[in-house]
């Protein structure tokens, strides 16, 4: 079992997660939680069921592309998709049906004020999950793009080159 938002880091998890699948011969669920706008229970009342199902309907496309993307790439490999409503760590752990599945989770990279403001879903998992958990730290590949987009939210040129020009 793996879960997913579309992120880089959830991508290598899900990855991952379907090597094990294919090794184990298992089954391979992919689980994405959605929260009301807002979240928590003051969103309740804060919105209608139009909203609701408008999100919802937002997160079964997003989880319906990123598996057709994921089975064009990786033949034999039938991931079964589910969305949850609820937080991303509970949605997970609750997801679990035995002590013997793997729960695979991407840990991303987290810088101090990301930490300060959501909870990381992989602590979360492997402080909760009944099974084991096996976490996926980022690719290289991502501190570099996250780095470029840094630079580029500065407007700071990529290389010298680009500097002098300017």
């Amino acid at each position: 079992m793996v879960g997913t938002n579309g992120s880089l880091g959830s991508l290598r998890a899900l990855h991952e997660a379907a090597a094990h699948a294919r090794a184990r011969e298992a089954e391979l669920l992919v689980v994405m939680a959605w929260q009301p706008p807002g979240g928590g229970p003051g969103s309740r009342t804060a919105c209608g069921p139009s909203v609701l199902t408008d999100h919802r309907n937002t997160t079964a496309a997003l989880l319906r592309e990123i598996l057709d993307a994921f089975r064009e790439g990786r033949p034999g490999v039938a991931p079964v998709g589910r969305i949850v409503r609820n937080t991303p760590g509970v949605a997970l752990v609750d997801a679990v049906g035995d002590p013997g599945d793997l729960l695979v989770v991407g840990t991303g990279s987290r810088g101090p004020l990301l930490r300060a403001l959501r909870p990381s879903v992989a602590r979360y998992c492997m402080a909760h999950a009944p099974c084991p958990v096996l976490a996926v730290p980022p690719s290289p590949l991502q501190a570099d793009l996250e780095a470029l987009d840094r630079r580029n939210a500065w407007r700071i040129p990529r290389d010298g080159r680009t500097a002098e020009a300017g």
